[in-house]
């Protein structure tokens, strides 16, 4: 596995993916090795933590990498191309756009190589122009050299068949039930109890629309708080600018970023889960929301509404002001919320599952050579 920063993480959708999966693989039978980054947690040196050679059966190898800004995904990759490339590897699984740049690697040692395009990143704001660039390298690289792409929303699917003419297989991302927890630690370190705050969870970047959520807030009357958890990923500045927008308002609580107990229980305990993106992959923060029974507000992007359906409800993406309408009318209609909480659990628990995606990801690692049940 290659393209993440470590295993095991939560530092972003991707880190999620690759842990669920190669520890699924791991426990079938299967040899597997995670290539993680060397360097500090994005959040912060206080997050680091020494795991050891191995987690739940996968072998663990931290790579070079140079730990600055632009570099690190770019020289974890090179090092875990050439690493792939030279040891007993029978399939070497790129994770995102921008890793895919150095493919061609061990596709020169005969390696079959497997693309995970977890979102086209060369859209997200926080990259400049030769970041940019370089992620589209990558993106035409899996085009050329992958064996098989692997897209997470019939939008990517789409967006690769139209621009490439290439063929890709959809297989969306799973979701683990959850155990559901009181507001215990939140209720001690944040003053939290249960139904008496609207949640954000994710990365403080741009595309996740956190000022379209920060503006809509501060025009609601409402006594229930705005919890924004996450941390910043390479984007330090606009977590600043998020931070002095909020400022003026002491309902909103910026938590860092979060893991363990303290999500859960921010999950367990929500009025209501909002996701005002820009762009997303498919947003694991909302399968996640939704498994633990919460009544979603997303943005109308094809990614969110596809995960959806009408299990739970949209705006107009980018619009604050029907962001504000949408939110005003749950938190007037209890009820609504609480309609939509029923469903939300066993709809999103029984479409996207784990080991289906483990089950049809391996099946991609083998090709037509052999039954991968059978190893």
């Amino acid at each position: 596995m290659i393209g993440h920063k470590r295993v095991p993480s939560r530092e972003g959708g991707v880190e999620v993916v690759v842990e669920e999966l190669s520890v699924r693989l791991a426990q079938m039978g299967h040899h597997v090795t995670c290539l993680n980054r060397r360097g500090h947690h994005v959040a912060g040196e206080e997050y680091d933590a020494y795991v050891g050679k191995s987690y739940k059966g996968v072998r663990l190898l931290n790579v070079p990498t140079i730990n600055r800004r632009g570099f690190a995904a770019a020289t974890a990759s090179f090092f875990g191309a050439l690493i792939a490339a030279f040891g007993r590897y029978d399939v070497v699984h790129f994770h995102a756009e921008g890793p895919c740049a150095v493919m061609w690697i061990p596709k020169l040692f005969g390696k079959r190589c497997i693309a995970t395009i977890h979102g086209l990143d060369h859209k997200r704001q926080k990259w400049g122009y030769f970041a940019s660039r370089y992620i589209m390298k990558g993106e035409r690289c899996a085009v050329k050299k992958a064996d098989e792409i692997i897209v997470l929303s019939e939008s990517a699917q789409q967006y690769f068949k139209e621009t490439y003419g290439r063929e890709t297989v959809l297989i969306p991302n799973g979701v683990n039930k959850p155990v559901r927890l009181e507001p215990d630690r939140i209720g001690e370190k944040y003053g939290l109890r249960k139904d008496e705050y609207i949640l954000f969870l994710g990365r403080l970047v741009p595309e996740k629309g956190l000022e379209y959520l920060i503006n809509a807030y501060k025009d609601l009357h409402t006594s229930k708080k705005l919890v924004i958890a996450g941390g910043s990923s390479d984007t330090k500045e606009f977590e600043e600018k998020v931070k002095d927008m909020a400022a003026s308002d002491d309902r909103i609580i910026f938590t860092g970023f979060v893991q363990g107990r303290v999500l859960s229980e921010l999950l367990s305990n929500c009025y209501i889960y909002v996701l005002p993106s820009d762009l997303e992959g498919m947003p694991l923060t909302l399968l996640e929301a939704m498994s633990y029974g919460q009544c979603c507000l997303v943005s109308d992007i094809p990614e969110c509404v596809g995960v959806i359906e009408d299990k739970a409800v949209t705006f107009k993406k980018g619009n604050v002001q029907d962001l504000k309408s949408q939110m005003q009318a749950l938190l007037a209609n209890p009820e609504t919320v609480e309609a939509y909480r029923k469903e939300a659990s066993s709809y999103v628990c029984g479409k996207y599952n784990w080991d289906d995606v483990a089950r049809k990801t391996l099946k991609l690692y083998y090709g037509e050579k052999c039954d991968p049940e059978k190893k």
